[in-house]
């Protein structure tokens, strides 16, 4: 994605409009997981599933995802950047009717494996474009990118808990829902950049595995994913069980965590402007190990709620920036996001049930203390997320030609 010119180049006031064509993208993307999260408890009800089950169809979305994502760059240079995305994002929203619909366990697992197809193989092909725009841009906008989906998960999870309140059936809801979020995806990404690959290019395989590169960002990534998890899964838990707060205080602590963590990606672009990304993921790592440190030294819920915010704080911008760096790591950008992805899915995957076997071995404070650590880690691994200057003026080469909507 860079080097001379062509005559359909896209100039500035065209990719700005793709960068807000694609902030809209993300947070349709966040959409659709907010409203499918909250109506989760409707499925598991329908379905009559147990606990121990719902976990194990739970596990299904980041497998399709990891089995998926690779492919992502295969399809983008068939079909070119926009097409992909718009084709992808339309699956994404289209499956939110799926789940409601499954006649057993069975049928549910196939519907989430089918979702973290669908939204994985999207979120690279829409973390590309953003990492391309940035370059063009000659700016940060990832972490922002980022914030976006925050903010669409959010507002989805507000619409899906007015629809549960509502006592509306989940296959109404939802089926509403899926036909909006296509809409709002299908014009949005009318107006994202049309990267195409030229003829003579080799198409990338149609599986490899994650460049060396990505392996390394993707481990930093890890770090920050796996402290997410563990505090949106387990914050409210630890606040009940822990610091013996009442339901309200602690489902209040998940939803402050969760604001947190989208404040501080919008902002993050202005950060990392200033101070670059290896000082911004530095000071966020330090921010998060003090916030694990007053969580699992609490006296009360007031400290243990600052703890949790300290940590959202802290690791905000890193994944946006991983991404960002996966992107101009050298390798194939959308075999390297995808790399880099695969990783914090898995993470994301692994937090939750090693959060539960440490605190049924030990106690649910010793399973912080696993957080605290890994955010340390951020501080140690900043550097690799260090990218070259983007250049404003760099256009697409050969390789990787835009055009116009």
């Amino acid at each position: 994605m860079g080097g001379g010119t062509d005559s359909r180049t896209p100039g500035m006031p065209q990719v700005r409009r793709a960068r807000v064509a694609v902030a809209a993208v993300f947070a349709v993307h966040g959409a659709v997981t907010g409203n499918f999260a909250t109506r989760i408890p409707w499925i598991q009800e329908r379905l009559d599933i147990s606990a121990g089950q719902l976990g194990l169809a739970l596990a299904f979305p980041a497998i399709g995802a990891s089995v998926a994502m690779p492919l992502a760059g295969r399809i983008s240079h068939r079909f070119g950047a926009r097409a992909a995305l718009r084709g992808l994002l339309a699956l994404w929203c289209a499956w939110l009717v799926m789940p409601p619909l499954a006649p057993g366990l069975s049928w549910l697992c196939g519907a989430l494996f089918l979702s973290g197809a669908s939204a994985g193989m999207s979120d690279v092909a829409m973390n590309a474009l953003g990492v391309e725009i940035e370059t063009r841009l000659g700016r940060p906008i990832m972490s922002g990118l980022h914030g976006m989906w925050s903010v669409g998960a959010l507002t989805g999870s507000a619409a899906g808990t007015v629809a549960a309140h509502a006592d509306a059936d989940a296959r109404l809801h939802l089926g509403v829902a899926a036909a909006v979020l296509t809409v709002l995806g299908a014009v949005a990404c009318h107006w994202v950049l049309d990267l195409r690959s030229a003829p003579e290019e080799h198409p990338p395989p149609r599986f490899t595995l994650p460049p060396r590169s990505a392996l390394i960002i993707g481990a930093v990534g890890f770090c920050a994913v796996f402290a997410e998890g563990a505090s949106l899964d387990w914050s409210a838990v630890y606040l009940r069980d822990v610091m013996g707060s009442s339901p309200g205080v602690a489902a209040a602590c998940t939803t402050a965590f969760s604001c947190t963590m989208a404040g501080a990606r919008l902002i993050g672009d202005a950060a990392v402007a200033r101070f670059g990304s290896v000082r911004t993921v530095r000071t966020g790592g330090v921010l998060a190990t003090l916030g694990g440190l007053l969580l699992v030294t609490a006296s009360g819920p007031a400290l243990a709620i600052a703890g949790f915010g300290l940590i959202g704080l802290g690791i905000a911008v890193v994944v946006p920036l991983a991404f960002a760096a996966a992107g101009r790591s050298g390798a194939a950008p959308s075999q390297a996001i995808a790399g880099v992805a695969t990783i914090t899915y898995t993470s994301g995957l692994i937090a939750p049930a090693a959060m539960g076997s440490i605190a049924d071995m030990t106690s649910l404070t010793v399973s912080f203390c696993l957080v605290t650590v890994l955010t340390l880690g951020l501080v140690a691994g900043a550097g690799v997320l260090r990218t070259p200057p983007t250049d404003p003026t760099l256009q697409p080469g050969p390789s990787s030609r835009a055009t116009l909507p």
